[in-house]
């Protein structure tokens, strides 16, 4: 009953297959390699059109330095106040991006609209040198709270974004699992809607540590492998992301991963909404459920074995509290079944 994180779970079948096809033998370092130029190919297909990708190792790295890339001095970027670049990432951004501000907005079930950001943005009337100056808007997809932004509130916050010249950034950290819950294409929920630069996200999904940086305007890409150098993060044998990447992709295993993993939070939430005592919030768009449980049945649970964390929020009485459960591609519905049982 392992409900902790994603990240607790090891990888795929086929990403550590794809590691040790590829763990023998010499090939060039620092990512010029043939299998790492197939995979930047790759990128290009799974996108749609030509990208610029750098591969990087984690989560954290993707996001400052996607947003290094566009910081500027006094500089502010914009994003959900429960942003995980904001409670969870030990102030990397502010300091990859030389101290950029970040700006958190408010906003329901993880998300911010269009005019919240607008209005943020009034705060930082151009020219106004003691105020700084805004240098990019970032979003969570899927969301810190499992929800999702549609197509359409993506093209709206970009179209806010685009008014001031600022590049939209996405925290894609469990990007997989967002795309199959909208039934969409990569493309669709990213450059066709505004999105300039990608935090993509394998790690949780099921690769060792693999994620990338992706540029949808490659020339916003040029002098990034500086960026990515000076802050430890070019590998010599990036062979090895890259086998990892491709694992992920093959015979879309990434796509199956993702698609499990929801189905095990969708399993999960439909037996803990029939449970005693049990409310759910947040409806599930993804691999994450937020139940709300008395607080005396969560110890009882742990003293079972289950694993999972507290979710901090405000409004709850003592007795209660809320918490995170997240499902992997390990999840089985055994686990699943036997959690909700023991309410």
């Amino acid at each position: 009953m392992i409900f902790s994180s994603d990240n607790w779970a090891g990888a795929t079948d086929a990403v550590m297959a794809a590691l040790a096809r590829h763990t023998s033998g010499f090939a060039p370092a620092y990512g010029v390699d043939p299998l790492s130029r197939s995979i930047e190919a790759k990128f290009n297909e799974v996108f749609e059109r030509e990208v610029a990708v750098f591969l990087v190792s984690t989560g954290t790295a993707a996001n400052s330095l996607a947003l290094a890339n566009y910081a500027k001095p006094g500089g502010v970027v914009f994003c959900h106040k429960e942003a995980h670049i904001v409670v969870d990432e030990c102030g990397a951004p502010e300091f990859t991006t030389g101290g950029n501000k970040l700006f958190g907005l408010p906003g329901d079930a993880g998300k911010f609209t269009p005019q919240a950001l607008e209005t943020a943005l009034k705060g930082y009337p151009e020219g106004v040198v003691h105020h700084g100056q805004p240098s990019a808007v970032s979003i969570t997809q899927a969301t810190e709270v499992g929800t999702l932004y549609t197509p359409d509130e993506i093209a709206a916050i970009s179209t806010v974004a685009k008014s001031r010249d600022l590049p939209l950034h996405m925290d894609g950290a469990r990007f997989a699992n967002a795309l199959v819950s909208l039934d969409i294409s990569p493309a669709e929920m990213t450059w066709k809607q505004g999105v300039d630069v990608l935090s993509f996200g394998a790690t949780k999904n099921g690769c060792w540590c693999a994620e990338a940086v992706v540029f949808f305007n490659p020339q916003d890409g040029a002098g990034f492998e500086f960026l990515r150098k000076r802050s430890a993060q070019l590998f010599s044998k990036s062979r090895f992301i890259s086998a990892q990447f491709e694992g992920y992709f093959e015979n879309d295993s990434w796509l199956e991963s993702a698609r499990h993993a929801n189905a095990m939070a969708l399993r999960l939430a439909e037996g803990l909404s029939a449970a005693p005592g049990v409310d759910l919030p947040v409806t599930p768009q993804a691999n994450e459920v937020f139940p709300v449980i008395p607080r005396a049945k969560a110890a009882v649970l742990q003293d079972a074995g289950a694993k999972f964390y507290e979710w901090p929020t405000d409004d709850l009485p003592a007795d209660r509290m809320m918490i995170r459960l997240v499902t992997s591609f390990a999840t089985t519905p055994a686990m699943v079944d036997d959690f909700v049982s023991r309410f």
